[in-house]
């Protein structure tokens, strides 16, 4: 049977082309919107929760020594990824709390300059102004202690500052020049080198023994609150430039310690040089394949019936299975019969007439050849191109019999 309907029915569809295509459009652009947001959602995190980092515009944060660093052409990198931190530039670290696991950082900074930023202040989220806090108080000297605890104990002190200029190294640039804050933090702990202290000697910048690791106990002399100080952001700079190793191009803030880190996106990946290329080239390959899916280059051409209609598709098909079964050569016996059954009835042959009398009639009508001679060739026949001869000759005579 046919696996090709026979009549096909013209169907209208509820939408039309232009919609159709609209609505993949839009669909498309929405799906590829959302890879993107999905990819790069963790690196939009504005961090703006008025806490004390590289993100945070409040009192505490330090995102103005950031934009300053920046405007000065330092060129300040801002990481998310902690297997970025193993560069050699300086890494400024900012832990918030005692709780801050600071073991697999410093073990990568060992012998790379670094600094790490002691927390001070106990503030909450200003609810009024977006990324701003409300101080509530000093934080338990217990929690700057621990933040570098058990490996490096301290001892954190408070007291009120005064205002009073802060003392450097001799040979440190002279533009490295602080004013203490009013309430001080300050920090004494066993192999802590003082770089920075007051004028009483407690220490508020310390080197740890001979790597260059170093603690800045007070941190309001980077923060925003202190930037707002010419002179204290111009020594900021200063510091930071000092701390820095020989030759660097950047300055890293680290914000992975706060809460802001993230791991490599195999999705990023896709969408970032260098295989970006492949991904493009991969979208253009089903963009095309998708064209030639819905796009027709010629008229549709139809599929032959797998039985064709009509007596002379009946016939043909009998004749390939008598083909194909290897039967040819036994038809002509059966020929001569059909040609001997309708000469009886287009010749009035009387009923009587059997067998031989009846072969002797029909060799007894005019013609050239004798229809027993003809039927017995036939029967002969085994070759088939012997029996078709034989067959063509037995038609011809019916034929000449009643033109």
């Amino acid at each position: 049977m046919s696996d090709i309907a026979i009549a096909r029915t013209a169907e209208q569809g509820a939408f039309g082309v232009r919609t159709v295509a609209i609505l993949l459009v839009v669909g498309i652009a929405a799906f590829v919107g959302m890879v993107v947001l999905g990819a790069y959602a963790p690196d939009w995190r504005s961090g703006r929760n008025g806490g004390a980092h590289a993100l945070s515009n409040a009192a505490v944060g330090f995102s103005g020594l950031v934009r300053l660093a920046a405007a000065t052409g330092r060129n300040p990198q801002i990481v998310r990824n902690p297997h970025a931190l193993g560069t050699e530039d300086l890494v400024v670290l900012t832990p918030e709390s005692a709780a801050t696991d600071m073991t697999a950082v410093l073990a990568q900074r060992a012998v790379k300059p670094t600094l790490v930023v002691l927390p001070k202040w106990l503030t909450v989220k200003d609810q009024r102004h977006d990324g701003w806090a409300d101080y509530i108080a000093v934080l338990p000297a217990a929690q700057p202690e621990g933040v570098l605890a058990p490996q490096y104990p301290l001892r954190v002190r408070h007291y009120r500052g005064g205002g009073q200029p802060l003392k450097t190294l001799g040979w440190m640039p002279a533009t490295l020049r602080f004013t203490a804050p009013r309430a001080m933090q300050t920090i004494t702990g066993p192999g802590m080198r003082p770089v920075l202290s007051d004028q009483a000697g407690h220490v508020v910048l310390a080197q740890v023994g001979s790597r260059p690791l170093y603690v800045l106990a007070d941190p309001d002399l980077l923060s925003n609150l202190g930037m707002r100080d010419a002179r204290q952001a111009r020594a900021a700079l200063a510091l930071l430039d000092w701390l820095n190793s020989t030759g660097a191009t950047s300055i890293v803030f680290d914000v992975t310690l706060n809460g802001f880190g993230r791991s490599p996106s195999p999705l990023k990946l896709a969408l970032e040089p260098p295989f970006l290329a492949m991904t493009l080239a991969l979208a253009a390959a089903l963009l095309l394949a998708g064209i030639q899916a819905t796009a027709s280059f010629a008229a549709p051409r139809r599929r032959a019936r797998a039985i064709a209609f009509g007596k002379a598709a009946l016939i043909d098909n009998a004749a390939a299975l008598v083909r194909k079964a290897g039967r040819q050569g036994g038809l002509g016996d059966r020929y001569a019969d059909v040609v001997r059954e309708r000469a009886v009835g287009v010749f009035g042959v009387p009923a009587r007439l059997r067998d031989g009398a009846l072969d002797g009639y029909l060799d007894a009508l005019a013609g050239r050849a004798r229809f027993t001679a003809l039927a017995e060739d036939a029967r002969a026949a085994r070759h088939p191109r012997d029996m078709l001869a034989a067959a063509q000759a037995l038609h011809q005579w019916l034929w000449e019999k009643t033109r």
